[in-house]
This record gives C-alpha cells, sequence and structure tokens, in this order.
C-alpha cells in the first residue's frame, strides 16, 4: 500500500494524534512505534515521506536512518525533543532532509510536509547539459557530480542545492530564494541550509575553510562563482 507519510516514533499520543491530523487533510500516513516494525512496514508498503524521532525505545532513530538510506533516497525530517547541534548535525549528516524540534505546531509540521511531498512528485525534467567549473563537473542528465575526475557521491539535497547555485552562477542567491527553489519550503530554517552548504563545500572545494564556488555573501545568501 502507498502512504504519503510515516511517522516512526514511540510517543504514542502525539503520533496518533499526528496521524490522524494528516489524514484529515487528505496526507494518507500511518504510524509505528520502533525500528522492527518500520522496517517490517517498508518492505510491505511504500512511504513518500519519513517522520523520524530519535528516540526509540531500546533503539535510535539515528541506527535507523543510516539502514535505510542503504536502500533509499525517500526524505526523512527527523522530529525530536532534543536541541543540542550536534544531534541536528548528526542527523542531517547521515542522510536526514531536515530536524523539526518537540514540540511542534500540527499546522506548520503539516505545511513542511506538504512542501517536501509536493517537491518529491514534482515532475523532474532534467537538463541535458554538462556543467564545469574548475575541478567540478556536474552531469545534470545524470544527476552525477565529478572532482578532478573522482565521482563524488552527494545526498539528495546536496545535489538539488548545488545543481540550482550552478545553474544561477555568478548572482547572488538569497537564502528565501534557496527555500522556496530548493527546498520548496518556507518554514526551512538557516541552520539547516547552512549545514548543507557546508558538506557540500566539503565535498567539492579544494579548501573548505577558504571556498572558491561557493561563496558566502553576508547577510543574504550565496553566490557560486565559476573558476577556470
Amino acid at each position: 500500500m502507498k502512504y504519503d507519510c510515516l511517522i516512526i516514533d514511540d510517543e504514542q499520543a502525539l503520533s496518533e494524534s499526528t496521524r490522524d491530523y494528516f489524514n484529515m487533510f487528505d496526507v494518507k500516513t500511518a504510524w509505528v512505534a520502533d525500528y522492527n516494525s518500520c522496517l517490517d512496514f517498508m518492505r510491505e508498503n511504500q512511504a513518500d515521506l519519513l517522520l523520524l524521532d530519535i528516540n526509540l525505545g531500546d533503539s535510535s532513530g539515528f541506527d535507523l536512518c543510516k539502514n535505510l538510506r542503504r536502500t533509499t533516497d525517500v526524505p526523512i525530517l527527523f522530529i525530536s525533543a532534543r536541541t543540542s547541534d550536534d544531534d541536528m548535525l548528526l542527523a542531517l549528516n547521515i542522510g536526514g532532509d531536515d530536524y523539526v524540534q518537540k514540540p511542534y505546531s500540527l499546522a506548520v509540521l503539516l505545511a513542511k510536509v506538504k512542501a517536501v511531498l509536493k517537491r518529491r512528485n514534482a515532475t523532474v525534467h532534467a537538463d541535458k547539459a554538462v556543467f564545469m567549473s574548475g575541478k567540478l563537473t556536474i552531469d545534470f542528465a545524470k544527476r552525477e557530480v565529478f572532482v578532478s575526475g573522482t565521482k563524488i557521491e552527494l545526498k539528495a539535497m546536496e545535489y538539488k542545492l548545488l545543481a540550482y547555485l550552478a545553474k544561477n552562477k555568478n548572482r547572488t542567491v538569497t537564502k528565501d530564494e534557496l527555500f522556496r527553489n530548493v527546498w520548496e519550503d518556507s518554514i526551512v530554517g538557516d541552520n539547516t541550509l547552512n549545514v548543507h552548504i557546508r558538506y557540500l563545500r566539503e565535498k567539492i572545494e579544494d579548501d573548505s575553510n577558504s571556498p572558491k564556488l561557493i561563496k558566502t555573501v553576508w547577510g543574504t545568501g550565496y553566490k557560486f562563482e565559476v573558476v577556470e
């Protein structure tokens, strides 16, 4: 069976209320409480988005995310009462697409989920061109990225962010523009964007602390500068 959203969270009352609220607004949602139940569910069903808690009783949402990322690129939004930057950075580094802190507003979370689903379900017309800048090559048709001829593995959101910046080369792209056109979600926070930019730089720049490709325009956004 196909679902829009699967919630993996051991807080039954909150999860059931979130599930019922989403279903009321035609976002078909299911709920499971733990690691193994999620894997069982995914073997028998399909979900276009996962809302994943970090604490899952005796297991960890981090471990589950790493397991799922071996076989699926479905968007994963972490939902957690943890507030430390370390938890958020780890969640994004292992494949999470966003980090939502509890307690959350059902209306705001629904808006975020709908935006992610819209992006995922949209028909993507890949460009046919190959883009080059210095040691970097982007094959838009194949969605592949190379540095000095070596293929670089990017997460889905990292690739989309890099492709958008490259297609808008040599001009300042504001944070709001990136939120709207990359995440298609105005609710995404600066921290999520900053972390993705940092990971991109670490993968494509010679020196991520002194980037030549993705430049920060302080107080505004970022600029992809083409180099020879």
